[in-house]
């Protein structure tokens, strides 16, 4: 797996309006492209700076979208956002680890003596 990570800082007064675009336009149109995993946004509203991390079966398939012009369609929708030109990196999935709703244990019943 690659994740490739787009580093951001966003003008304070227009991060909630960020958000609802990321959630509204780039994840829909992230999950159409070949070898999607997934894809978090991590903010800081206080300082404005950002995180979008996306994560792609390989970095082959991260890097097609990039050549499809995918990614920077989605840069340019924030250009108004943006405090300075955001940085874009790539990385290697090496771990992971996610807890999942199904991982939970279940809970032990209390054994009964039958008599």
């Amino acid at each position: 797996m690659y994740a490739r990570l787009t580093i951001f800082q966003i003008k304070l007064e227009k991060i909630e309006e960020a958000i609802k675009l990321y959630k509204k336009s780039v994840i829909p149109a992230a999950r159409l492209q070949k070898g999607y995993r997934g894809i978090y946004l991590l903010t800081d509203k206080k300082t404005g700076k950002g995180i979008s991390m996306g994560l792609w079966n390989s970095e082959k398939n991260a890097l097609a979208n990039e050549e499809n012009l995918f990614y920077q369609e989605q840069l340019v929708k924030f250009l108004d956002f943006y405090t300075m030109p955001p940085i874009r990196e790539g990385y290697g999935v090496s771990l992971q680890d996610q807890k999942k709703a199904q991982d939970k244990k279940p809970k032990r019943r209390a054994k009964t003596k039958i008599k």
